[in-house]
């Protein structure tokens, strides 16, 4: 799959002020991803982490990745197979973290009229993304300036480098 896009991707949706001990539970930060992941989103939505596929997204409210800076919290979305989060607006710390991981965010003012369940591709119109609804409709998000679809694309900032030592 073409890390720049995806079609019919299934959305979980959930709410605002999402933190990182949600997403990584501390008492789990001692273990690798493969752990973190079981327990990724349990006290949000307990079937998660047993249900998430490969090219889903999460669909958020505003303040998504709040809370500390660890950097497992968009580290075990990519792991788990994560196409993007899409959400209104995200942590400085968490929307860093997460390009340098290889994990794509939409900044999507009108993401919550998403729903839960629905099936969503991603389109881009230059740096602009738009994700299109089963009804057709296109929610406009903010433009990702191309240095972070670069590390998108290479799977994070680190393989990014490597791949620039190397060509």
């Amino acid at each position: 799959m073409n890390k720049r896009t995806f079609q019919n991707a299934r959305v979980w949706r959930l709410g605002a002020d999402v933190d990182t001990d949600a997403l990584a539970p501390g008492a789990y930060m001692k273990h690798g991803l493969e752990v973190i992941g079981w327990h990724c989103l349990e006290a949000v939505r307990s079937d998660f982490a047993s249900g998430v596929h490969e090219g889903d997204v999460i669909v958020a409210g505003a303040n998504f990745g709040i809370g500390s800076s660890r950097e497992q919290a968009a580290g075990v979305l990519r792991y788990l197979g994560l196409a993007a989060v899409i959400a209104p607006s995200y942590s400085g710390l968490y929307f860093r973290n997460a390009f340098n991981l290889g994990l794509m965010l939409l900044t999507c003012p009108e993401a919550l009229k998403i729903e839960e369940g629905e099936r969503v591709a991603l389109q881009f119109e230059g740096d602009t993304p738009c994700v299109v609804r089963p009804n057709g409709q296109c929610l406009a998000c903010a433009p990702i300036p191309g240095f972070l679809m670069d590390m998108v694309d290479a799977g994070g900032l680190l393989p990014l480098l490597k791949k620039r030592k190397q060509g």
